[in-house]
C-alpha cells in the first residue's frame, strides 16, 4: 500500500467508523423505544457509551494487528481529546452548566479511572485479569447508577434522560432500526479495519511513531460522535449533557475499551506514555473537575484555556526534542 491508498484508507476508515457508530446508536435508540425501555437507561448506556464504539473497534483491530501502541494510545489520547478538544470547544461555543450530583458521582468515577490507568501504566502491562477487573466495576457502575436514579428524581437522571432525548427514534418497523443496527456494526468493523491499516503505513512512511499516531490523528478521529453530541448539546444549552457525555465516554475509554481490548489481547504500554501522556490525561481530568465545581459551569475563558493546553500537547508531542528538554529542566 503506498502513501496515497492509505490516506485514502484512513480517511475512509474514519468515515465509515463515525458514520457507523452514529447508525448503531440511532437503531439501537429506536429499538429500545419500540421495547418501553426506559429512557434513563438509553441515556446512560445506548447513548453514553455508543458513542465509544469507534474507539472500541479502533482498539481491539490494533491490538489483534500487534499494535498495542495504537490501542493504548488511542484510549489515552480520546480522553485527552474529550476534556481538551472537545469540552474545550463546547464550553466556546456556550459556557455550560453542569449537574452537581452528576459531577460529584461521574466526575469521580472519571477520575478513579484516570487513576486505575496510570497505576496500570506504571507496570508496563494490562493482562487479561486487569481487563476483567476493568469490566466489572464497569458493570457495577452502570447498575448502581441506574439503581439509584430510578429510586429518586436527581439532576443526573435527567442527564442521562436528555442524553437519550438527543437521538430521535426512527419511524417505521422494529425491522429498520435492527437493520441499521446491523449496518453500524459492519460500518464500525470495516471502518476500524482501514483505519488502522492506513494509519500503521502513515506512521511508518513519516517516521512517525504508532504512539504517536494513535495518540492523534486516531484518536481525535474516533472521538468524532462525541464532538458531534457535545457540539450539539451546547448549542441547544444543555451544557450538562455536553458535560456528561464526555465524563461517560472517558470512563468506558478505560473501563470499557480497554478492559474488552485486554481480554482478547493483553497490552504492553509504551514507555512514552508514561513518561507524558497518561500524566495529561490524569491532569486534564483533574482540571475538568476543579472547573466544573467552581460555580457548576465551564465558562468560555475556561474552554479557551483547555483548547491552548491541547495546542501544547500536540506541539510536545510532534517535537519530541522539545519534550526531552523540558523533562531535563523539571529535573534540574
Amino acid at each position: 500500500m503506498n502513501s496515497m491508498t492509505a490516506w485514502i484508507f484512513l480517511a475512509t476508515g474514519l468515515v465509515l467508523l463515525v458514520v457507523g457508530g452514529d447508525a448503531l446508536v440511532r437503531g439501537a435508540v429506536s429499538v429500545a423505544a419500540r421495547l418501553r425501555i426506559s429512557p434513563l437507561i438509553v441515556g446512560l448506556t445506548l447513548v453514553g457509551f455508543g458513542t465509544s464504539t469507534p474507539e472500541l473497534a479502533a482498539s481491539v483491530k490494533a491490538a489483534l494487528s500487534g499494535s498495542p501502541d495504537i490501542a493504548v494510545g488511542n484510549v489515552v489520547g480520546s480522553n485527552i481529546a474529550n476534556i481538551l478538544l472537545i469540552l474545550g470547544l463546547s464550553a466556546l461555543v456556550r459556557p455550560l452548566l453542569c449537574a452537581r450530583n452528576a459531577v460529584k458521582r461521574d466526575g469521580l468515577v472519571a477520575a478513579v479511572a484516570a487513576g486505575l490507568l496510570v497505576g496500570v501504566a506504571l507496570f508496563g502491562t494490562v493482562p487479561r485479569f486487569v481487563g476483567a477487573v476493568f469490566l466489572l466495576l464497569l458493570g457495577g457502575y452502570v447498575v448502581a447508577t441506574y439503581l439509584i436514579e430510578r429510586r429518586e428524581s436527581s439532576a443526573s437522571a435527567d442527564l442521562h434522560r436528555a442524553e437519550a432525548e438527543l437521538v430521535v427514534p426512527l419511524p417505521g418497523s422494529t425491522w429498520i432500526p435492527l437493520a441499521l443496527v446491523a449496518a453500524g456494526i459492519a460500518g464500525v468493523v470495516i471502518g476500524a479495519s482501514m483505519l488502522i491499516d492506513g494509519a500503521l503505513v502513515i506512521a511508518r512512511a513519516a517516521g512517525i511513531s504508532e504512539a504517536v499516531i494513535g495518540l492523534t490523528l486516531v484518536a481525535v478521529g474516533t472521538s468524532l460522535p462525541e464532538l458531534t453530541v457535545s457540539i450539539i448539546a451546547a448549542i441547544k444549552r444543555q451544557g450538562d449533557v455536553a458535560f456528561g457525555n464526555i465524563v461517560g465516554s472517558n470512563i468506558f475509554n478505560i473501563l470499557g475499551i480497554l478492559g474488552i481490548t485486554a481480554l482478547i489481547q493483553p497490552l504492553a504500554i509504551p514507555a512514552q506514555f508514561v513518561q507524558l501522556d497518561i500524566w495529561v490525561m490524569a491532569a486534564a481530568t483533574l482540571a475538568m473537575l476543579a472547573f466544573a465545581t467552581t460555580n457548576w459551569r465551564l465558562d468560555r475563558w475556561e474552554g479557551g484555556l483547555f483548547l491552548a493546553f491541547y495546542c501544547a500537547y500536540l506541539w510536545l508531542l510532534f517535537n519530541p526534542g522539545a519534550m526531552v528538554a523540558l523533562g531535563l529542566a523539571v529535573g534540574r
